[in-house]
């Protein structure tokens, strides 16, 4: 199954890096390296993209239209012409609030339970 393809299936978890640039760009439309320090930051480091990663990533993601790239930039105040700015799609979304169901009932699921830590 194509990287692209498999963001169609809502049954399938999304990536680490595909989850925290959704999330990400549900907050506000954003520029690649915008979105890399989201990233990093509110994974708490767990998550590190580097530029190849993350362009890879938002390719795939703008093949399978969970994001659109805009034309203009959302604050032509805060404007570079290298930049590329994205949003989040209404699949986006779609795909966003699955993945948080899914997260959820899986909390759900393991909140009475203990887990065995590996040693």
């Amino acid at each position: 199954m194509s990287r692209s393809r498999q963001f169609a299936n809502p049954g399938l978890a999304l990536t680490a890096p595909v989850f925290y640039v959704l999330l990400a760009l549900s907050l506000k439309d954003r520029h690649g390296y915008e979105i890399l320090k989201y990233v990093e930051a509110n994974s708490e480091g767990r998550v590190r993209l580097g530029p190849g990663t993350l362009y890879t990533t938002l390719k795939r993601m703008l093949d399978a239209e969970l994001l659109v790239e805009l034309a203009d930039p959302p604050d032509p105040a805060d404007d570079d012409a290298r930049r590329r700015y994205y949003r989040l799609s209404r699949q986006g979304r779609a795909a966003l609030g699955g993945e948080l169901a899914r997260m959820e009932q899986a909390l759900q699921l393991a909140g009475g339970r203990r887990v065995r830590r590996s040693k």
